[in-house]
C-alpha cells in the first residue's frame, strides 16, 4: 500500500467510526490525519475518538479584574464507544461543565506541564454538546490587557489574544491543535466605549443586547479553522475601507497613516487569485495593532493582525501583508497538522508573498525580498544545530527562520525544475484537494509524486525532496535568486570598507531592504570613530524605523559603542516585535558583564509593555546569557 493510500485510508477509518452530530453544527466536519507523523505531541486530546467540531463562545469582558468569563459550548464528533473527551487548557478557572440539558458532567484536570497546560476530561457519555462555564486569569498566555498609556491614543485600555501557536487553551477550552479543524461563533460584552473585533464575520442580525453600560458583538465562523486562528481586540478602535473587500481597522490616530500605507491590498488580493485561485474568506481586513504585538502579523482569517512597525511610510514593508495574505491558502486553508511541519504553513506562504509582490511591484523587488530571505536562511543555518535544520522535525519547527527561508527556497527549486507554468498549475490545484483540511510534510510529498512528478525518475532524482525535507542542512541544488539593487548595494558597502566617507554615499532613496544589506554586511568589527562616522552621516541612532534601528544596534553594541545606548533603550522600550528586539537582547548577552548588566536594566523597565509570548522568548535569551557568563 502507497504512502498516500495509507493515509487516505486511516483518515476515512476516523471520519466513518464517528457518529452523527447535533443539528446545531451545521457543516460537514473536517478530516483529521491519524498517520504516525499526524500526532500531535503538544495537544493532549484524542481526536480519533471524540473531538470538537464547533464552538460558541458567550464572554463578557473585564478590564477591572483583566477577566474573560462566561461560556464555552462544544459541539463534539465521537465513537459510539466512545465515554470521554480529552480538550487542553491552560490556567483556566473552570466552573460548571454540563450537557446541553444543564446537566452536571464529571470531569478532572490532569496533571500540568509549564508549557502545554493540562488535559481536561470530561465524561460525557452519550452527550454531544458540553458547555463549560470558566474564566481566564490575568496572566493568561494568549492576552494581553494594556492599560490606556501603552496604546497611541492613552484614553482608553486595550485588549488582544494570539493564540499561535498553543496559546488559545489558555483562553478558550477546547482541543488546541491545528490538526483538528472547528468552525465557531461568539458572543463578546464590552463596555460601551469599546469595539470588539474578531475573526470571523460580524453578524448584526440577532446578537443578544447586553446590559445597560455595554455592547454585545456577535461573529461567526463557518469554515473550519485550526483554533490558533481564533482571535480577538478590543479597544477604541476605528475602521477605514481599502477596497470592495478589504479595510483597515486601527486606533483612531493610526488610521490615516495605516490606510495609506496599505492601500495597495486590494492589488494584492486580485494577485494572489490570479496564481491560486478563489479567496474562501469573504472579506480580508488587517487590524494595526498597538506596538506590543510580538509578530510581523498574524494570519487570522478575515482579520490579519498587524505590528504597527510595518508603517514605515514608503511602503518597503508592507510584504508582511502579501504574507499574511498569501497564509489565506498556506495555513489557513491548507494547515500543518502539527507544528514539526510548520513549514507547510511558512514555507509555502513566503514563497506565495514573493511571487505577490513581483505580480504587485515587480521582478527586481522581488528578487530583493528573495535575496535578504537567502542571506537569513545562510544565517540560521550556520548557528544552528544540524538537526534543528530539518524541515520536518521537532515539535514547534526548525531553527530561526528557516522553516519560511529553506521552505520558501525548496518550493522555489521545484519551480524552476518543472518551470513556472506546470509548477503553478501544480500549486492551485493542491490548494483545492486539501482545502480546509491538515497537512503532514509526508502526505505534501506523496502529493508531490503522485500528481506532479509522476514516473519521471529523472525528476525525481534532481529534486531531492527527501533531503529537502528530512535532511539538515541545505541541499546542493537549491536556488539562490540574486537581486540587482542589492548587488549596486554591495558595490556602495565594498567602497565604504575601502575608506570611502560615509556621506559620500547616496542613501536618500534607500528602501528598508536595501539598508538590511548594507548594515547587515558591514564587517562585524569597527572602530568607533568609524561608527560615530556612520552613525552622524546616516542618523541611525534615531533613525524612525525599526527595521533599521535593529541592523544598526545590533552593529553598535557588537563594538560596544555606548553613544548608541539612549537608542537602545529606546528601541526596546518602544517596540515589542520580537523579530525587531530578541536580535538585540542577544547581542548585549553576547557582551559579558557590559551587555548583561544593560539587558537586564531595560528588560526590567520594559517587560510590562511585552506580551507574554514576547516576554518568554526573551526570557529565554536573557537566562541562557546569564548561564553563560
Amino acid at each position: 500500500m502507497t504512502r498516500i493510500a495509507s493515509r487516505r485510508l486511516a483518515t476515512l477509518l476516523a471520519l466513518t467510526a464517528l457518529s452523527p452530530l447535533p443539528a446545531a453544527a451545521s457543516s460537514a466536519p473536517s478530516p483529521i490525519l491519524t498517520t504516525p507523523e499526524a500526532r500531535d505531541v503538544l495537544s493532549y486530546a484524542e481526536p480519533a475518538t471524540a473531538r470538537v467540531r464547533h464552538v460558541d463562545l458567550d464572554l463578557a469582558i473585564d478590564f477591572d479584574r483583566q477577566v474573560i468569563a462566561g461560556t464555552a459550548t462544544l459541539d463534539l464528533i465521537a465513537t459510539r464507544a466512545a465515554k470521554r473527551i480529552v480538550l487542553d487548557g491552560l490556567d483556566l478557572d473552570i466552573a460548571t461543565i454540563t450537557d446541553a440539558r444543564g446537566r452536571a458532567l464529571t470531569w478532572s484536570w490532569g496533571a500540568a506541564d509549564d508549557y502545554k497546560g493540562a488535559p481536561i476530561t470530561v465524561e460525557i457519555g452519550t452527550a454531544r454538546r458540553i458547555v463549560i462555564r470558566y474564566a481566564t486569569r490575568p496572566d493568561a498566555r494568549a492576552l494581553q490587557w494594556l492599560p490606556p498609556e501603552l496604546t497611541l491614543g492613552k484614553a482608553k485600555p486595550y485588549l488582544f489574544s494570539q493564540g499561535q501557536s498553543i496559546n488559545t487553551r489558555s483562553w478558550i477550552p477546547t482541543q488546541d491543535s491545528p490538526g483538528i479543524r472547528q468552525t465557531w461563533s461568539a458572543r463578546v460584552t464590552a463596555t460601551q466605549d469599546l469595539r470588539v473585533a474578531m475573526s470571523a464575520e460580524a453578524q448584526t442580525q440577532g446578537c443578544k443586547p447586553a446590559s445597560p453600560g455595554r455592547r454585545s458583538f456577535c461573529f461567526r465562523m463557518d469554515n473550519p479553522v485550526p483554533p490558533y486562528l481564533i482571535a480577538m481586540a478590543v479597544g477604541d478602535i476605528g475602521f477605514r475601507p481599502l477596497g470592495p473587500r478589504s479595510g483597515v481597522y486601527a486606533e483612531p490616530a493610526m488610521l490615516d497613516r495605516a490606510a495609506k500605507e496599505l492601500s495597495d491590498t486590494e492589488k494584492m488580493i486580485d494577485a494572489a487569485e490570479s496564481l491560486y485561485g478563489a479567496y474562501r474568506w469573504g472579506r480580508f481586513d488587517v487590524l494595526v495593532l498597538p506596538p506590543s504585538f510580538p509578530f510581523g502579523g498574524m494570519e487570522n482569517p478575515r482579520l490579519t493582525f498587524a505590528t504597527p512597525t510595518i508603517i514605515t511610510g514608503d511602503k518597503s514593508n508592507i510584504n508582511v501583508i502579501g504574507h499574511e495574505l498569501a497564509h489565506s491558502w498556506s495555513g489557513n486553508l491548507v494547515t500543518n497538522a502539527t507544528w514539526s511541519d510548520s513549514w507547510l504553513n511558512e514555507g509555502f506562504t513566503t514563497y506565495f508573498e514573493n511571487r505577490i509582490d513581483e505580480a504587485v511591484y515587480g521582478k527586481e523587488r522581488a528578487a530583493t525580498l528573495a535575496d535578504l530571505g537567502w542571506d537569513d536562511m545562510q544565517r540560521d543555518l550556520a548557528a544552528a544545530k544540524p538537526e534543528a535544520t530539518r524541515l520536518h522535525g521537532e515539535p514547534e519547527g526548525t531553527a530561526g527562520q528557516l522553516d519560511y527561508y529553506k521552505g520558501s527556497t525548496f518550493l522555489r527549486t521545484i519551480e524552476q525544475a518543472v518551470g513556472r507554468a506546470r509548477w503553478d498549475a501544480y500549486l492551485k490545484s493542491y490548494f483545492d484537494r486539501h482545502a480546509f483540511q491538515p497537512q503532514t510534510s509526508a502526505g505534501f510529498l506523496a502529493d508531490l509524486r503522485r500528481n506532479l512528478i509522476g514516473d519521471d525518475a529523472a525528476l525525481e532524482a534532481r529534486l531531492q525532496l527527501d533531503d529537502w525535507v528530512y535532511g539538515t542542512g541545505l541541499p546542493s541544488n537549491a536556488v539562490h535568486v540574486k537581486s540587482a539593487t542589492l548587488a549596486r548595494i554591495d558595490a556602495d558597502r565594498a567602497r565604504f570598507e575601502a575608506g570611502a566617507p560615509a556621506r559620500s554615499i547616496d542613501t536618500k532613496a534607500w528602501s528598508t531592504q536595501e539598508w538590511l544589506r548594507f548594515l547587515d554586511r558591514l564587517p562585524r568589527r569597527q572602530t568607533t570613530a568609524r561608527l560615530a562616522e556612520i552613525d552622524e552621516a546616516y542618523a541611525l541612532s534615531a533613525s524612525p524605523n525599526p527595521y533599521v534601528r535593529n541592523a544598526w544596534l545590533q552593529l553598535a553594541i557588537g563594538n560596544r559603542y555606548e553613544p548608541a545606548l539612549g537608542s537602545i533603550e529606546d528601541h526596546l522600550t518602544h517596540n515589542g516585535r520580537i523579530l525587531l528586539i530578541a536580535p538585540v537582547y542577544r547581542a548585549l548577552m553576547k557582551e559579558c558583564e557590559w551587555g548583561t548588566a544593560i539587558a537586564w536594566r531595560i528588560y526590567g523597565k520594559a517587560k510590562a509593555t511585552y506580551h507574554p509570548v514576547t516576554r518568554a522568548s526573551i526570557e529565554r535569551t536573557l537566562g541562557k546569557g546569564r548561564a553563560a557568563s
